[in-house]
């Protein structure tokens, strides 16, 4: 089998809550405003997909919430949304790839974040045959195409392949390709799946 696992929320916790502690505390702004103005919107996505640069990202956002920070104060910021590693999905991770199956990372991210987190959790690389980026890749989820992509580099069919994911729409888009998945809703989700 073909195991795809998100990486936010379902191997490393993350919490955009942090995010925007740290850019009230930088800017001076009260963090009830700051948060009234972020979202992720279409600069979001195409920050993911590579096609916008991380300066103009980091512009791009602090002009959209009202606040002034330097690159490296909205850097600071935006690594603050790892929290910690769940070592019980990298126990699973491990054990799969001992069994013998395919076991791969499938995430949504950016050049400032993988700056981050390879070097932070190293345990992901180790575990995981392979890492596909959606930055790297120019497609992001809900997107069919970089589920076809990842399913075509793995040489596997939809059956054969288990997608992890917190977001119900990237769930719901595997799910339409015939992918089996399992909505990750907290820590408990994975270890459960596979205590069957």
């Amino acid at each position: 089998m073909l195991y795809i696992f998100d990486l936010g929320n379902v191997i490393v916790d993350i919490d955009f809550k942090r995010v925007l502690g740290v850019w009230s505390r930088l800017s001076g702004t009260p963090l009830a405003a700051v948060a009234e103005r972020f979202a992720m919107g279409e600069l979001f996505e195409q920050h993911e997909r590579g096609e916008v640069s991380d300066e103009a990202f980091a512009a791009g956002m602090s002009h959209q919430m009202g606040i002034a920070l330097s690159f490296e104060q909205f850097a600071a910021g935006w690594q603050a949304v790892f929290v910690a590693l769940r070592p019980e999905v990298i126990a699973i991770m491990q054990r799969l790839r001992d069994e013998g199956h395919r076991v791969v990372v499938l995430s949504n991210t950016n050049r400032l974040h993988t700056h981050f987190w390879p070097q932070q959790y190293p345990e992901i690389a180790a575990t995981a045959h392979r890492v596909y980026l959606s930055q790297e890749l120019g497609m992001r989820k809900p997107e069919a195409r970089i589920y076809q992509h990842v399913l075509a580099q793995e040489n596997a069919t939809p059956d054969q392949a288990v997608f992890f994911d917190d977001n119900p729409d990237n769930i719901a888009a595997a799910q339409a390709l015939g992918i089996n998945t399992v909505l990750v809703t907290d820590n408990t989700v994975v270890p459960a799946y596979f205590a069957q």
